[in-house]
């Protein structure tokens, strides 16, 4: 993200561009948005816009890795209740649905297989190495790490702005949101508990049995 400039004008004009560009990319995608709409939403004008973000790629490159900042911060993962993850992942896509719809752009116009950002392990390693110390633990089911996130990213975007079956929406009765919660919730924690199979092996070394101790 560039550098916020120092006064308090110049900082509110910079973030007018960041909100307005925000919604431009959001509803348009990158080759769709528009400078002229971008600057005259945010009542500023083109040449303040380049002297802040350089180009339109480097502003939406701005607003992109931003909004993954966002997301990690305010919905930080809890591997020992990768369920509860989940439904705060949905409640964030209720709060700000352009955070999937940038995703969403970047994949179709950026990146169609693959990692979304090159930069992927930024946000990915504290997730990977919190779930492998669950299953470690016996926690979460085994497998790889990363599949696991990205099944439980997966489940709580069934409902999603880019859902290809229902996309939910904030001004839905409060019940209907709490019914999907409750199955999404129940959902993530069948499909992450772990087996006996995972389970750590807890008997004493060479297969002796411990003995009991009488009194």
């Amino acid at each position: 993200m560039p550098e916020q400039p120092p006064t308090s004008r110049g900082a509110a004009t910079y973030q007018r561009i960041l909100d307005a560009a925000t919604e431009e990319f959001a509803q348009h995608g990158i080759a769709g948005a528009r400078m002229e709409r971008i600057v005259t939403a945010a009542r500023t004008n083109k040449a303040q816009l380049y002297a802040y973000f350089g180009d339109k790629e480097r502003l939406f490159d701005a607003i992109f890795l931003s909004s993954l900042e966002r997301i990690t911060n305010v919905v930080p993962i809890d591997a020992d209740d990768l369920a509860d993850w989940a439904v705060r992942l949905y409640d964030e896509y209720l709060r700000r649905p352009d955070l999937i719809r940038l995703a969403t752009w970047t994949r179709l116009e950026r990146r169609p297989a693959g990692h979304l950002v090159e930069t992927h392990q930024h946000y990915d390693d504290r997730k990977l190495t919190a779930i492998a110390e669950a299953q470690a633990a016996g926690r979460v089911r085994a497998g790889d790490p990363f599949d696991l996130m990205a099944l439980v990213i997966a489940m709580s975007m069934a409902w999603s702005p880019v859902s290809n079956v229902y996309a939910a929406s904030s001004l839905e009765p409060d019940d209907v949101h709490d019914q999907r919660r409750a199955l999404l919730r129940d959902c993530v924690r069948r499909a992450t508990v772990p087996s006996d199979e995972d389970q750590p092996d807890r008997r004493p070394p060479h297969g002796r049995q411990s003995r009991p101790i009488r009194g």
